[in-house]
């Protein structure tokens, strides 16, 4: 039993989604059914056609709808909308802005490094932002694992995806996700919001939301997507 019912056959599908839930990962994860690729229509998934809409609409549905997009649940991406995403963030942060996590002990010196320079850069293609940190065969290593670190604990977002265009200005190939932090993409609606409840509290908020989306599923895979 589910109260997470939908079908993604239209973009306009995926936004209805994403306002209507709240929370909407985009691949597969512990919940059976909890992702878009689960509610996708015939056609618009990887693999199933020469052509995978659902992964050409992220960009635009970050865009329209304000919402977070990132790596938060079990290191894979998903939507979560500007309602949802101040307590996901209040609570994987632990109610600490990341140079407090930093001073505390609790962040490492190379996260430190990558997000202030993501910070001082944002927003900045995933490219770029590997070009000017010199993560790069023979220079730093360990970007992916970094910046998966720092999405799972919403100081990083994926703001946008940018395509390449051919003489004729037409996109191809796969997006190119674009970093930013959530103090810089949604500025004082975020800001004035993430930390105005404990952390606690915010986590029995998620908690409480998802267990209503999926009151048949075990606890223990709520409390798991949320660790």
């Amino acid at each position: 039993m589910s109260n997470y019912n939908f079908t993604v056959r239209t973009k306009a599908d995926l936004i209805n989604a994403v306002e209507t839930y709240g929370i909407v990962p985009f691949f597969a994860n512990s919940i059976p059914g909890f992702s878009v690729e689960e509610h996708a229509a015939p056609g618009i998934w990887y693999g199933e056609d020469s052509n995978w809409p659902a992964w050409d609409w992220k960009g635009e549905v970050i865009r329209e709808t304000g919402c977070a997009y990132g790596k938060f649940f079990e290191n894979k991406a998903a939507f979560v909308s500007r309602d949802w995403f101040p307590d996901l963030a209040n609570y994987r942060r632990d109610g600490y802005d990341f140079d407090s996590r930093y001073d505390e002990g609790l962040a490492a010196y190379r996260d430190k490094e990558l997000y202030e320079l993501l910070d001082a850069n944002a927003p900045i293609l995933s490219k770029g932002l590997k070009t000017i940190g010199d993560y790069r065969k023979g220079g730093k290593k360990g970007f992916d694992t970094i910046i998966t670190r720092l999405q799972a604990q919403c100081y990083v977002v994926t703001s946008d995806f940018v395509y390449a265009r051919d003489k004729y200005g037409s996109a191809y190939g796969w997006g190119i996700a674009e970093y930013s932090t959530p103090e810089k993409l949604f500025g004082s609606e975020f800001c004035d919001k993430v930390y105005e409840r404990e952390p606690e509290e915010s986590y029995q908020r998620l908690f409480d939301h998802l267990r209503s989306l999926f009151p048949a599923v075990d606890e223990k895979l709520i409390r798991k997507i949320l660790k």
